[in-house]
C-alpha cells in the first residue's frame, strides 16, 4: 500500500509544477512475475511502467542517479494519486 512517505519529493519540472518519484516496486504485485523468469526485474520494471503510463497517472521513467528505479509524477493532488495507485493494485492483486 502506498502513502505519502512512499514518495520522494524531487526538484520542479520547467514549468514549476511539483514532482514525486516512487519506486517501481508499487505498481507490481508480488507474485505477478516469478523469479524463475530470465530477467525478472526488467520484465517487473516494464510492467511497472506500462501501468504508471496510462490514465489516470502519466508516469514517466525517472532517469537520475539520485533515484534509481524510480516512475516520476507531476502533480499538485498528492492525496488523489495516491488513491488513485492503491486503488489500482487492489484491482490487480485481487
Amino acid at each position: 500500500m502506498v502513502d505519502q512517505d512512499s514518495f520522494t519529493r524531487v526538484n520542479n519540472d520547467i514549468n514549476g509544477n511539483p514532482r514525486f518519484v516512487l519506486h517501481f516496486l508499487h505498481f507490481v504485485g508480488d507474485n505477478e512475475i516469478p523469479r524463475t523468469a530470465p530477467d525478472f526485474v526488467t520484465q517487473k520494471y516494464n510492467l511497472a511502467l506500462s501501468r504508471a503510463k496510462g490514465a489516470p497517472f502519466y508516469g514517466r521513467k525517472f532517469n537520475n542517479k539520485q533515484y534509481g528505479g524510480g516512475i516520476v509524477f507531476s502533480t499538485y493532488n498528492l492525496s488523489g494519486l495516491i488513491r488513485d495507485i492503491n486503488a489500482l493494485m487492489e484491482e490487480v492483486t485481487a
